[in-house]
């Protein structure tokens, strides 16, 4: 069959599937990668193998839109509301992750140090959405609430920095050729600063550029061509992609009077990629290497989270919050979904059979978040009265 053929199977899968899994009030993302694993190589054989892995350009499409979303959310005027408190907060809860997640596999698990602080820092990431699902569908207000919808908004950038530093890490430490140590630390370092050096000027020229635009088509053209360019520029430098279209979108937020306009017009392209996205993810899971890994990718689910716990309760009592947002803000941050996976791929295209590993775990670990992080979730915001009978 043609391989177009195979992208509307995508499609549909991932549309029914969210359906199906609507029916019990679960979110999209779920569906559509429970979709995947369905019509899958592994399951129903729908979609053979050998095309699965042809649809490496819709994940570098999908990450590149995702990351330029997560840089938009950086406004200078969201940083001046929030304040210093929450990014102590949004840091601390992140690096509990990185830290627990890494160090529990090295020490504990007897993982490979690379293995181990790939996969600590992609714990790092955090899906909002579904917890924004449950605070809009439950009307939700109060103090914790608000710390989190904070929190959220940077969380996946301290991601994407802490993959990007462990990434370099990790290639230094497989590489035959042992780099000195200076080398091994600098060099993640000038890898990050200068995706961000990529992405910010492209974004100075997206900016000038867009305010030439005539009318709404042209400038849905111009901003896609951009953020595909960022990608493009990024992968032949060798840098992240991730946080060079991060830097675009923090950028064209920041800069020029159609900020709003930049940000919010992608969305007329990128839900059918969002959906092919998350579907191929699935479908990608191979069930097989799950059994093999099975006892590291449990641990990674249970420790991540008493990361995340410990991490936000230390953040808060550091900033001297309420009991109330120190107690119950680290149950929030459970479900892992789209900038994880997309890592995740990042990680199996540089670390092969390893990064192979990290991928199905973190596509298993995001059904499982998915499915118990909105319970969760709505739990927390009842226990801290911010859900009203």
């Amino acid at each position: 069959m043609h391989t177009l053929y195979y992208v509307a199977v995508l499609l549909f899968a991932g549309l029914l599937g969210a359906r199906l899994v609507s029916k019990v009030k679960l979110p999209n993302v779920t569906g559509y990668i429970l979709a995947g694993i369905v019509v899958g190589p592994f399951v129903l054989k729908l979609i053979p193998k050998d095309v699965v892995s042809k649809f490496d350009i819709i994940s570098e499409m999908a990450l590149g839109f995702i990351a330029y979303s997560i840089g938009s959310q950086f406004s200078l005027d969201l940083i001046k509301k929030t304040g210093k408190n929450i990014i102590i907060i949004t840091v601390l809860e992140s690096l509990g992750a990185v830290v627990m997640v890494s160090l529990f596999m090295i020490i504990v698990l007897n993982q490979p140090v690379a293995f181990s602080v790939v996969l600590g820092a992609i714990a790092a990431a955090t899906a909002p959405a579904a917890t924004i699902m449950v605070i809009r569908q439950y009307n939700a207000k109060g103090p914790l609430v608000d710390t989190l919808l904070g929190v959220v908004a940077m969380d996946d950038a301290t991601g994407i920095i802490a993959f990007g530093l462990c990434m370099a890490i990790a290639k230094q430490l497989l590489s035959p050729e042992k780099a000195p140590l200076w080398q091994t630390i600098l060099m993640p370092l000038w890898e990050i600063v200068f995706a961000l050096i990529v992405g910010g000027i492209i974004g100075l020229v997206l900016v000038y550029i867009a305010g030439k635009a005539k009318g709404e088509d042209e400038l849905l053209s111009i901003t896609t061509a951009t953020v595909l360019f960022t990608v493009g520029i990024a992968e032949f430098f060798n840098v992240s992609t991730l946080l060079a279209c991060m830097m675009l979108g923090t950028v064209a937020a920041n800069a020029g009077r159609r900020s709003s306009r930049l940000l919010s017009i992608i969305d007329r392209i990128t839900p059918p990629l969002f959906v092919a996205f998350f579907t191929v993810s699935g479908a990608d899971l191979d069930i097989s290497v799950l059994v093999r890994v099975g006892i590291v990718g449990i641990a990674y689910i249970l420790v991540r989270v008493i990361g995340k716990m410990v991490g936000a309760w230390l953040g808060c009592k550091i900033v001297h919050y309420p009991e109330n947002i120190s107690r119950y803000l680290g149950f929030t941050l459970i479900p892992q979904a789209g900038v994880a996976i997309g890592l995740s791929i990042l990680a199996q295209s540089q670390l092969e059979a390893q990064g192979i590993a990290i991928r199905t775990i973190i596509l298993a670990a995001t059904v499982v978040y998915e499915l118990v992080g909105p319970v969760v979730a709505k739990t927390a915001l009842q226990k801290a009265g911010e859900i009203k009978a």
